[in-house]
């Protein structure tokens, strides 16, 4: 099941990824064009959303429930906080991504208040802009002390 959930994690990464230039592409053209927000922005917003959310929950099963890296880490915390590859994967990684996923909901929230097209799209250019960036530094690309192949199953595990 760890295995299992892993790996779908790590290719949902992609899918959270490609939706988030999806909306951040849809803002900057709504910005920049001053066009009215569409159901289809909306969509988006909340597509990626979703994908953001599910994302969170298989990271947070993974990591409460069934990693034996992080539950060794947290046996030593002490030694898990001394080396900056395990620092990252037990502590930097979470805290990043349940940031961006706090972003990702605070935009969308302040997304449906506001009843402005122009206000709309800068909100969903800054909050989905900001919990993009935190995302992607807050991924254990390849190369990273710490890093993790693009594609389970693919590359050195």
């Amino acid at each position: 099941m760890y295995t299992a959930l892993l790996t779908l994690h790590s290719y949902l990464r992609w899918v959270v990824i490609l939706l988030a230039v999806v909306v951040l592409v849809r803002a900057i053209a709504g910005v920049v064009q001053r066009r009215p927000w569409t159901p289809a922005d909306d969509s988006a917003a909340r597509w990626f959303g979703l994908s953001i959310d599910i994302q969170m929950v298989l990271g947070l099963i993974i990591y409460v429930f069934l990693s034996p890296f992080t539950m060794s880490a947290w046996g030593d915390i002490g030694a898990a906080m001394r080396d900056p590859s395990t620092r990252f994967i037990v502590v930097e990684h979470q805290v990043g991504m349940i940031i961006a996923v706090a972003l990702a909901h605070i935009g969308r929230a302040r997304i449906r208040k506001s009843r402005d097209s122009a206000q709309r799209h800068r909100t969903a250019l800054i909050f989905f802009g900001l919990a993009t960036v935190i995302m992607l530094v807050s991924i254990p690309w390849p190369g990273r002390p710490s890093g993790r192949p693009l594609l389970r199953g693919f590359g050195a595990e």
